[in-house]
């Protein structure tokens, strides 16, 4: 599969999560550039000091779902956050998910399900961005799944790019049903986002990347967040 979506969630820590999750979110678009895939950012919740509550984004190329499809679950990160004055190591969490793009012929969605919204997408793009209302907030009624999209310039593209979204989180339900399998919708991706759910912890004071599942080991935690994240994906995927 050649395109995902990519969803960053900040967990427990508060504002420290979200800068976390930041950190999460440029490693992968570094990482993209690094492999020349395309990367589109499709919404997202900023925070101050470069930190993101939500964000999402849809990455295109060669072998992205199988070199990715790993990530999905509970990431933890341990070290002193910008935020803290006394010099104390925090733990904080993010959630990643990992969802394989579907063609719409693949999901079935009655357009009497959906619930669209439109308003103006603000942040950075300029006065179109700021005076129109191209950002699209779909809600599916059935499943109780809301998505929103406002990176694009035009509503068009931003009610594509949910509507995509949309298809593969339904598809992903849908998969697991038809499995009766456990691990395949987001949610049992990434658990609670509970700091004892963890994947992959990033200790800084140690500075070493430990993955649980695989027992993978790696050290330059500054190395692997400025997109070199072969260094372990090279281990967990061989």
């Amino acid at each position: 599969m050649n395109k995902i979506i990519l969803e960053i969630r900040a967990g427990a820590g508060g504002d420290e999560a979200a800068i976390f999750a930041g950190d999460l979110a440029r490693m992968y678009q570094k990482f993209a550039a690094k492999k020349g895939w395309k990367f589109s950012v499709v919404d997202y919740n900023e925070t101050s000091l470069n930190g993101y509550k939500t964000f999402v984004a849809k990455l295109e190329g060669e072998n992205v779902y199988e070199l990715l499809k790993q990530e999905s679950g509970v990431h933890r990160i341990q070290r002193v956050p910008k935020t803290e004055k006394s010099g104390r190591v925090h733990t904080s969490t993010a959630t990643i998910a990992i969802l394989p793009e579907v063609e719409p012929k693949e999901v079935n969605i009655n357009p009497n399900d959906l619930e669209i919204t439109f308003s103006r997408a603000g942040g950075p793009g300029g006065q179109n961005v700021n005076k129109v209302e191209t950002a699209v907030r779909i809600a599916h009624k059935p499943s109780g799944i809301v998505i929103s999209s406002r990176a694009e310039r035009s509503q068009y593209a931003n009610r594509e790019a949910a509507m995509s979204i949309l298809r593969a989180k339904l598809f992903e339900i849908q998969r697991e049903k038809e499995a009766s399998s456990l691990g395949a919708n987001r949610k049992e991706q990434v658990g609670t986002a509970d700091r004892s759910e963890k994947i992959r912890t990033y200790n800084f004071p140690d500075d070493r990347i430990t993955d649980h599942r695989f027992n993978v080991k790696v050290h330059n935690i500054e190395k692997v967040l400025d997109g070199n994240l072969d260094m372990i994906l090279d281990k967990i995927n061989k």
